[in-house]
């Protein structure tokens, strides 16, 4: 919308033909508005929508101030063609005529009735007290231009909220049909499953969600801030986003359940031969742990346990999940069992290794006798009486069951000190040891 120009003294004919001319384009610049204001999506929708609330509140005040708007409009175009007919009187205006005109185009010249004010509810006359108030036509146009930029940001800020969230909210409530249809395939429902629930609250939000915006779509608008251009902000979709992450997240459960249906009878062969593998390996330490107690004397010897038979029950019941196609209660129960499986034959290969360690001890003591018998003899000293001695000795120990550990680990030792004797004795005058042979 235009502006119309400031007053001043008595117009000639060539300023009033100017005026005119720019009044004229004014005219029809603020028609044109008001018309596509008249026939915006919006307006059209607010009219024929129930509304509540906020929007309910403003609307009321927008849709007298569009009433408002025409009135002004009207009497404005009336100034427009009373001036229009007293310049065409004559071709060359009188100076009754210039000064009429002068009047007419910068003057308070239209009147608008008080109950045009009252009726708006708008910043004009009401609650002043008076029956009528005078304009001049910028003044008059400058009240259009307020009124108009608030009904017009009203309209598209509802509209902006009516074209983005009801489709968005009608796009979720569609996939989310087709995510409780594909829970109720695997068994998640509500009363039964967590997400099952979930399902039930998002659809109950999203219903009530979906009424309030087309009800009170000013209720989320987010306004920009510092703007004041009509429809300045955004939609407010927190509500909305935050239903769509938890319908994601059960999305992602369902997925996870469908995985399981997928894979189950693969994860239950897994399980079963894991748990077979701990059974064996308790087996054979419980096997070693007799025979360690029958070959090691003087040696603490940790107790093994037996299987794990509540895994066993519960992979019993896994199964049975699986034979009813209970999938929502198998895929916890194996995600479950798969981390105590693996726990226990961990335990199993422990307990083995702590029940074998004193056999690993006399396997070493072994081989480090053998070791330096064949080290001595590579020098020569294969025959000494001492090591032949010493070395039968720790033999006999080491060979024999019971076997002392304690007691053989000593005899080993003071074999290897003969040994070192006889490999590296210490000359005379000398300040280190000395190979009588020569290293190897």
């Amino acid at each position: 919308m235009g502006v119309a120009g400031p007053s001043g003294p008595v117009l000639d004919r060539d300023e009033v033909d100017r005026a005119l001319a720019r009044l004229g384009a004014e005219h029809e610049a603020i028609e044109t508005s008001l018309l596509a204001l008249q026939d915006h999506a919006g307006r059209r929708l607010l009219e024929g929508a129930e509304l509540t609330g906020t929007t309910k509140e403003r609307w009321g005040t927008a849709e007298a101030s569009i009433t408002l708007l025409w009135s002004y409009f009207d009497a404005y175009a009336d100034a427009l063609r009373s001036a229009r007919e007293i310049r065409s009187r004559r071709r060359w205006s009188s100076r009754d005529d210039l000064v009429e005109l002068t009047e007419l185009l910068r003057g308070e010249s239209v009147t608008m009735a008080g109950s045009a004010g009252a009726t708006a509810a708008a910043p004009t006359m009401a609650g002043t007290g008076r029956l009528s108030e005078r304009f001049t036509l910028a003044e008059l146009v400058e009240r259009m231009n307020e009124l108009y930029a608030t009904s017009l940001d009203m309209v598209v800020t509802a509209d902006a909220v009516w074209s983005a969230l009801p489709a968005r909210i009608d796009l979720l409530a569609a996939e989310l049909q087709r995510t409780r249809r594909l829970a109720h395939s695997v068994g998640v429902r509500p009363g039964e499953h967590p997400s099952g629930d979930d399902l039930e609250r998002i659809t109950r939000t999203l219903t009530s969600l979906r009424e309030q915006v087309v009800s009170d779509p000013l209720a989320f608008w987010a306004p920009a801030q510092g703007s004041s251009a009509p429809g300045g902000g955004r939609p407010d979709t927190t509500r909305y986003d935050r239903e769509a992450r938890a319908l994601e997240e059960v999305r992602r459960e369902i997925d996870a359940v469908l995985t399981v249906r997928q894979d189950a009878e693969a994860r239950l062969v897994r399980l079963r031969d894991v748990l077979s593998r701990a059974d064996r390996t308790l087996a054979e330490a419980r096997s070693a742990r007799g025979e360690v107690l029958a070959k090691i004397a003087a040696s603490e010897v940790p107790a093994v346990g037996g299987p794990p038979t509540a895994l066993q029950e519960q992979l019993a019941m896994a199964s049975e999940y699986r034979r009813h196609a209970q999938w929502h209660r198998l895929s916890p129960l194996l995600e479950s069992l798969e981390e105590k499986a693996e726990d226990e034959l961990m335990r199993a290969r422990e307990s083995l290794t702590a029940v074998t360690a004193p056999l690993a001890v006399r396997a070493e003591l072994r081989g480090r006798l053998d070791a330096y018998k064949a080290k001595v003899a590579r020098h020569g000293f294969a025959e000494d009486p001492l090591l032949v001695e010493r070395y039968d000795a720790a033999r006999r120990m080491l060979w024999s069951a019971p076997c002392d550990l304690r007691v053989a680990e000593q005899a080993v030792l003071r074999y290897q000190q003969a040994a070192a004797e006889v490999l590296v004795p210490r000359v005379p005058g000398d300040g280190g040891p000395q190979d009588r042979r020569g290293e190897s």
